[in-house]
């Protein structure tokens, strides 16, 4: 994992290499900050919508297996939408965020041999991650996946500033 920001002027390989490293980073800095809470914190809501900080991280855990695992290899997943309930983000009191963090690194893990082992034109297969539409190709989803976690990232930004006083990154 990496706590220094993909620069742009960077030399990156692949292109691939580029969304592996923003992921990364981005992954990275989403722990460090749910980490840096005291638990409490990690479970409690400060925002009006009533997310907590515990919850984004499993949130992205699955955003993860949806898009890559679910969506693009086709792989059968028992519940694709596991990190909900009642059409909220959810986490149980017996998820601890040592076992929540455990799972993201993981999945991460697993992104990253999925993102390796396909060139970014790949189209996605054909299932239900896709609601009838056409498969999107490999390059679009890491886009949407950058994108899900920068604006993540950013909620979580605010949520430790209001907690702490932390702020940056």
């Amino acid at each position: 994992m990496s706590d220094n920001f993909p620069s742009p002027t960077s030399t990156v390989p692949s292109r691939a290499g580029v969304f592996l490293g923003y992921l990364d980073y981005f992954r990275t800095r989403v722990i460090a900050k749910v980490e840096g809470l005291d638990v409490p914190e990690q479970r409690r809501s400060r925002l009006p919508s009533g997310w907590a900080p515990l919850e984004v991280v499993k949130h992205l855990m699955f955003v993860e297996l949806r898009w890559l695992e679910w969506g693009f290899e086709g792989r059968s997943v028992d519940d694709p939408w596991g990190d909900q309930r009642d059409e909220h983000w959810y986490v149980s009191p017996d998820e601890t965020a040592a076992d929540l963090i455990g799972a993201l690194i993981a999945q991460g893990v697993r992104s990253k041999a999925i993102i390796e082992g396909n060139d970014l034109a790949t189209v996605g297969q054909p299932g239900p991650r896709w609601e009838g539409a056409e498969p999107a190709t490999l390059e679009r989803i890491l886009f949407h996946l950058v994108q899900e976690y920068a604006r993540h990232l950013g909620h979580l930004d605010i949520v430790v500033e209001i907690a702490n006083g932390t702020v940056g990154e």
